[in-house]
């Protein structure tokens, strides 16, 4: 939706709240729900997502535009008057992993998030002077893609090193409301917004017909629960890394976070050993748990070059790691150098053939040019976000995995096969697939030999 003239007069608030944030690092704010009037709920609604799924009261984006301004302009009273009753979310589960788990998802209602997005948008003013720049997730003008930049950036100038790859155990289904809001003290006090915030907190899940209250955690899918994990892990993780942790490091050191999976790099094994022993104690202090199997410590060292190698023992070879859908290791560039590359993780990109397999089976008796613009439209998407350098491959794996999965289901549409490899290379000069593509350029300088 296009930017109006209130969008731009919301801007110059929230900026001026970001100055009076800069200007005050310590600074509590009493009054910020001051800055929540029509005009920032309207910009709130221009930003929301209307072709969401609907809440537990059933109602849409479109149903609720009708009455536009008076909606919120009720909102705003509700709100302000300390009367808005939050709504339980509506839990759905969506695949996890490799297929075989579900994680739950929260589905607000639409005024709901409308609310939340007011909220968001006031309180990043506030905290985007406050985060550090190691975390990436669900920040304005920051991305996965640019995390994924600076931790190839970081090992590659260390030559490699050590990476410890991190795994909270359901993190945003056990982040502890009291440390939330000890944490939330420290920046705001507005009653207004800290009440409302403690009813999202509270309102609990609508699930199988019955309605269940949380002492824990905040339900994915909201659209302020990516913020208050920044401000969890901001305290717990970032602060305590930046200004603890590293100046106790020998060697060099480096960490990105998304929301909450990130890595922390290390020069030294040395260093990494010291920190990975106390990281689950540094965790649990906040009550949360991290994977005893899944947070590990990777070496990753770049391979000798036959002139650095001394002894003809085989040297063992360097491990890989997980971050953000994307495989690191090292491999050759086409003039010889060892590079760090990334690919597409093995359980995503399966997880992506399976979700087109699955989507086709239950779409299979739709007219074939519906079929192909909504599976043009995922493969763009997938392109979109795992189109980087080096990932032709996986990229060119991915489509084919597509074509063969959607001339499957076409075959499986009546009990008579029909649709040959032939007839279906001629089904795809009318209704082609997109090649793969690079949407995203990660490369750095490459290592000298």
């Amino acid at each position: 939706m296009k930017e109006t003239a209130g969008s731009d007069n919301v801007s110059t608030r929230l900026q001026r709240v970001a100055e009076l944030a800069k200007a005050a690092p310590g600074k509590a704010f009493t009054s910020l729900s001051n800055y929540i009037d029509v005009e920032l709920l309207r910009e709130a609604y221009r930003r929301t997502r209307k072709s969401g799924a609907r809440g537990v009261d059933g109602l849409t984006a479109e149903e609720y535009e009708k009455g536009l301004e008076e909606n919120l302009v009720s909102l705003l009273e509700r709100f302000k008057a300390g009367t808005y009753v939050a709504p339980p979310v509506r839990r759905v589960y969506i695949p996890k992993g490799d297929g075989t788990r579900r994680r739950p998802i929260g589905i607000p209602t639409f005024e709901d998030k409308v609310l939340q997005r007011a909220v968001t948008m006031v309180l990043e003013a506030v905290y985007e002077e406050s985060f550090r720049s190691g975390s990436y997730g669900f920040r304005p003008g920051r991305s996965a893609h640019q995390a994924l930049r600076a931790v190839r950036e970081s090992l590659m100038g260390m030559t490699g090193g050590w990476v410890v790859e991190v795994d909270i155990q359901s993190f945003f289904d056990t982040l502890d409301h009291g440390q939330l809001r000890s944490f939330l003290s420290q920046r705001v006090r507005d009653g207004v917004v800290r009440r409302v915030i403690d009813k999202w907190l509270k309102a609990g899940v609508f699930e199988g017909g019955n309605v269940r209250h949380l002492e824990e955690g905040t339900p994915q899918g909201g659209v302020i629960s990516p913020l208050l994990a920044n401000v969890y892990l901001h305290e717990v993780l970032d602060v305590w890394w930046e200004d603890v942790v590293v100046p106790r490091m020998k060697g060099r050191t480096a960490y990105a976070r998304y929301a909450d999976d990130f890595v922390l790099i290390f020069e030294l094994e040395s260093d990494a050993r010291r920190v990975m022993d106390v990281l689950p104690k540094r965790f649990g202090r906040y009550g949360l748990t991290l994977h005893p199997e899944k947070t590990r410590l990777v070496p990753f060292r770049r391979p000798r070059y036959p002139s650095e190698v001394k002894s003809r023992a085989a040297e063992p070879a360097p491990g890989t790691f997980d971050l953000l859908g994307f495989t690191h290791y090292w491999c050759r560039s086409n003039r010889g150098y060892w590079v760090i590359k990334q690919k597409t993780a093995k359980s995503r990109l399966s997880r992506a053939i399976r979700r087109a397999s699955e989507w086709c089976r239950m779409n299979r008796h739709r007219p074939l040019a519906e079929q192909h613009r909504i599976i043009v439209t995922k493969l763009k998407g997938h392109y979109g976000y795992f189109g980087i350098t080096g990932n032709s491959r996986a990229l060119q794996q991915v489509r084919h995995g597509v074509r063969r999965v959607w001339r499957r289901w076409l075959n499986a549409r009546s009990h008579r096969a029909g649709m040959t490899w032939a007839k279906f290379e001629e089904l795809l000069t009318r209704y082609p697939l997109p090649a793969a593509r690079l949407v995203h350029h990660l490369t750095c300088s490459e290592a000298v030999p």
